[in-house]
């Protein structure tokens, strides 16, 4: 028996709500999950850009409940995936940045459960690929998985870069490679697609997970002409949008060997660095289309629930960046669509939204027992009534002690240094108005803190940056 199934069996056995008491029943739906990798709300769904093309993506938001307010439990990679699978803040487990999946163990995030065991002890066939976890997925979190570490996780890259210089960040954009058949999303979703036409004699977790739209910006031809140059819309842009923000918060921001926008705009890029973040969308919405085709075709779809979800956000200029990894709302909002039977389609909600909910809302969903040690809580509220009046604000957390707490209306972000900012969404969308030190808000910002976490456990040693100097000394080292 591997680690994360023995861990899974001691917890259960010695709790009192054990999740593999219960027979499964044969009615209890299928799950289907699409993860995608760095995609912002630039997607038709969400109205996050003009020239977006995401068909697919639109077709299943059309069938189900999208959170036009969800928000990462933290805006990098490898936190953020932690967070999801195992229902634990990275405040609670002190996994603020990347971290290995062999580390995980060690870590209280490894401790516990992940959502893919959880379904496995209630009698779901677990099966995966692609880009679930930072690095593809720990050993024993499904019962099958196709791919280890050493696949490679990025599609093939021309001999030398295109358009930026840079040191280990992976930012570049350009037409490449020729073919579809050369990207790893492509075989993700081919891979799938044959998943669902198996006979499965049980119910089954199907987890893909699609890189694009992550740097580089790599997509063929056909996809960039999709959006043609002439016709993209930049973001909004205010040069000097950091000036009321405290100096922690540029800190926090600031990355290494990333573009700016007022970089772009002088080289005349930001236009072509926007095609090519599109154009990588629309092949990844093709990418889910393939699966989502197959979905129907297979006689599952009407007992599957499918949950789609992007780990963060991103910054495409705003705030003079070209990165994840803030608390603003550009790099904590993200794509987040439920689909499943028995609920109305065609639905959207304003009600605040966390990743860290999915791990509560699926086990809700398909009638599984919940895990008290989730940190999140069920959406399910919502998806029956989307004016439902919502309490559960969603915070996002990059380091420690540096939060952002996310309502239907504000953002306040608190840093650990003490220092703050609010912002009023409605009336602000681009939050170029920091409100912090405004009294007419003190307020509002009073209630806000009630919901920032109340723990906050150091830098776990497993948990590495690459640009590490851009927190305290409290940070773990570098690791190259």
């Amino acid at each position: 028996m591997n680690y994360f199934r023995l861990i899974a069996c001691v917890s259960l056995c010695g709790s009192t709500v054990w999740s593999g008491a219960k027979p499964i029943e044969e009615s209890r739906p299928n799950l289907l999950m699409i993860s995608i990798d760095d995609m912002n709300d630039w997607v038709g769904f969400m109205n996050g850009h003009p020239n977006t093309k995401t068909p697919h993506m639109d077709r299943l938001a059309a069938q189900g409940t999208v959170f036009m307010n969800a928000h990462t439990a933290s805006p990098h990679c490898g936190p953020s995936r932690t967070a999801l699978w195992s229902g634990l803040r990275p405040s609670s487990t002190g996994v603020y940045a990347h971290i290995n999946d062999e580390n995980l163990v060690k870590t209280p995030a490894g401790q516990g459960i992940f959502l893919s065991n959880w379904f496995e002890n209630n009698g779901y066939k677990t099966i995966g690929k692609g880009k679930l976890f930072h690095h593809w997925a720990p050993d024993g979190a499904f019962m099958e998985f196709d791919g280890t570490r050493e696949t490679p996780r990025f599609g093939p890259k021309p001999a030398k870069r295109f358009k930026w210089d840079t040191k280990g960040t992976g930012t570049d954009w350009g037409v490449y490679p020729e073919r579809d058949e050369d990207m790893p999303d492509i075989q993700a979703a081919e891979w799938a697609v044959e998943q669902l036409k198996q006979k499965h004699d049980e119910p089954f977790f199907l987890a893909v997970g699609f890189v694009l739209p992550h740097v580089p910006w790599y997509a063929p031809q056909k996809w960039f002409d999709l959006h043609p140059l002439d016709s993209i819309e930049t973001p909004p842009y205010l040069k000097g949008d950091q000036d009321d923000v405290p100096p922690m918060a540029r800190k926090v921001a600031e990355m290494l060997h990333m573009p700016t926008a007022d970089w772009a705009k002088e080289s005349g890029e930001w236009k072509q660095i926007v095609q090519a973040y599109l154009a990588t969308i629309s092949m990844v919405d093709h990418c889910v289309g393939m699966v989502l085709d197959e979905l129907e075709r297979s006689g599952y779809a009407e007992n599957t629930v499918v949950v789609l979800w992007s780990d963060h956000g991103y910054h495409l200029g705003e705030k003079n960046r070209f990165a994840k990894q803030s608390l603003w709302e550009r790099a904590t909002r993200t794509p987040l669509i439920f689909t499943a039977p028995g609920f109305k389609g065609g639905q959207a909600t304003q009600g605040p939204a966390s990743l860290m909910d999915l791990y509560p809302t699926l086990l809700e969903l398909c009638g599984l027992p919940a895990n008290p040690k989730n940190e999140g809580v069920s959406l399910v509220p919502l998806m029956r009534d989307p004016q439902l009046e919502w309490a559960h604000p969603a915070i996002t957390t990059y380091g420690e002690n540096n939060h952002a707490v996310r309502s239907q209306r504000y953002r306040y972000i608190r840093y650990e240094d003490g220092s703050e900012e609010l912002y009023d969404s409605q009336n602000d969308p681009n939050e170029w108005k920091n409100l912090a030190d405004n009294p007419e808000y003190a307020e509002i910002k009073k209630g806000l803190k009630q919901s920032l976490p109340k723990i906050n456990q150091p830098w776990s040693p497993y948990s590495y940056l690459r640009c590490n100097e851009y927190f305290t000394a409290k940070s773990p080292p570098d690791k190259k």
